[in-house]
């Protein structure tokens, strides 16, 4: 749960526990594993649909050049999600 306290954002206990568990659980799974779950997921013609709509809405798409510097980071930092995203889905092909 979020809840603003003097214009600063907090997390909750709870959500900072839950926070670090997934954090620990992620670091102690392989690289080559998460590659395999990517390709998995990814693989299905539903994962594939995704994964196209993903493609297209980050990287066919444009900014003006009007855009402010935090729009053109956020779609920068979009375009780097799915990026990595298919880097991993290729690892895992390889494996």
């Amino acid at each position: 749960m979020f809840w603003k306290r003097n214009k600063t954002l907090c997390l909750s206990l709870q959500d900072m526990e839950r926070s670090v568990f997934y954090t620990n659980l992620a670091s102690r799974m392989e690289a080559q594993e998460i590659e395999r779950l990517f390709t998995r997921v990814f693989s299905s013609e539903e994962g594939k649909k995704l994964l196209a709509y993903l493609q297209v809405t980050t990287f066919q798409r444009a900014l003006g050049a009007d855009s402010s510097d935090s729009q053109i980071r956020f779609a920068e930092g979009q375009r780097a999600l799915v990026a990595n995203i298919s880097r991993l889905i290729e690892r895992g092909r390889k494996q």
